[in-house]
């Protein structure tokens, strides 16, 4: 591992690269070029208002995870989501409301959050939300989809605010992606990348790396067939396995090492894209970076948990204020102990010490 590298450092100044990427292959379309000046300046002064409120003793973390809906469309391979509970096919009830996410983004931008990821359930199913994002120009919504809602609306609505960013979920080749999402899944991804490229439109992916699947995906095959296509970003994400039938398929010690190995080499390989690792890189940065450390997940029905791997909370957004979650008793006690920094076999080390984090919060 290399204990110099910074997981935030590499992921701000990795998106700041993008945009400025961008920017010089859009300076003929001013508008998107006038979007891109005025995020990378947002960025910046985001990082110096964390800075700053650093100094003063209070850690914001730069990211949110924000599951906006509990429901979706498919029913994959060993989703954890489903296995917990937090994705069903019930109509949802008491999920917050469009103008409550507004609230919660507008507080997390004058914290000096920048990125606020949007995940499910599928996201895509709730249009007034991500409408809503994208009024909010100054922080960048990747957005967690299955892909299988991208119509020509969507595509409109991300043509007009640059801020959201679709980040598809793909298993590899076609066979993979099939096998664990479904029958022509893999073909509508391939055509909403074409069309996202030829509007000029950042996308990236998203890969669950499993034992089946860790060596296609980190192939130059595959990566070339995705930067062809203009992917800027692919994030790296070991399956956890949340049923004793799946545990075959969570990376080892030999493929963890390898996937390092081989995404370092892609990060030089590849200097114009975006590579990140969970929890790979959040190992080689000093820990786990779930509750509050690196950022910390909201669930759609408003409860502030450490990551969407950790379903457990003490505090909800209904009923208090975003900074207020950030410094929950749980969340407290989790970075103050040894809970985050430790070793551990699998994608999430919360979800391995899942006992631990319930005794936690029946601590008077």
């Amino acid at each position: 591992m290399n204990p110099s590298f910074d997981l935030q450092e590499y992921l701000t100044n990795g998106v700041e690269k993008v945009v400025a990427g961008s920017l010089r292959a859009t300076m003929k379309n001013p508008k998107e070029s006038a979007f891109m000046v005025k995020f990378a300046a947002a960025s910046k002064k985001a990082t110096k208002k964390r800075k700053a409120l650093n100094t003063q003793g209070e850690h914001i973390p730069p990211f949110l995870i924000a599951s906006i809906t509990s429901s979706c469309n498919l029913h994959c391979a060993g989703c954890y989501s489903r296995c917990n509970n937090a994705t069903t096919d019930d109509d949802p009830v008491r999920q917050l409301k469009s103008e409550e996410w507004l609230d919660i983004f507008k507080e997390a931008e004058e914290l000096g959050v920048s990125f606020i990821l949007l995940a499910g359930g599928e996201p895509m199913l709730r249009r007034d939300i991500i409408e809503a994002a994208g009024s909010m120009k100054n922080i960048l919504f990747p957005i967690f989809t299955n892909g299988t809602y991208m119509d020509e609306k969507y595509m409109k609505l991300f043509d007009k605010s640059r801020n959201l960013v679709p980040v598809m979920s793909i298993e590899g080749n076609k066979e993979s992606t099939d096998l664990r999402r479904g029958e022509g899944i893999y073909d509508r991804l391939i055509s909403n990348m074409d069309e996202l490229k030829r509007r000029g439109l950042i996308f990236g992916t998203s890969v669950t790396v499993t034992t089946e699947n860790y060596e296609d995906v980190v192939s130059d095959s595959f990566i070339e067939s995705l930067a062809d296509r203009g992917c800027k970003v692919i994030i790296y994400v070991e399956f956890v396995p949340v049923t004793d039938e799946a545990k075959h398929l969570a990376p080892t010690d030999k493929e963890r090492e390898f996937m390092k190995s081989s995404i370092d080499i892609l990060r030089e390989k590849y200097p114009q894209m975006l590579f990140v690792s969970f929890p790979g890189d959040e190992k080689s940065s000093g820990g786990c970076i779930a509750a509050g450390r690196g950022f910390f997940h909201i669930n759609s029905h408003g409860g502030a948990e450490p990551c969407p791997f950790s379903p457990y909370s003490d505090v909800n957004v209904r009923d208090t204020s975003l900074r207020e979650a950030m410094h929950s008793k749980l969340f407290s006690m989790l970075r103050d102990g040894d809970y985050l920094m430790e070793d551990h076999n699998g994608g999430c080390i919360l979800y391995e010490k899942k006992d631990q984090v319930e005794a936690l919060l029946n601590t008077k």
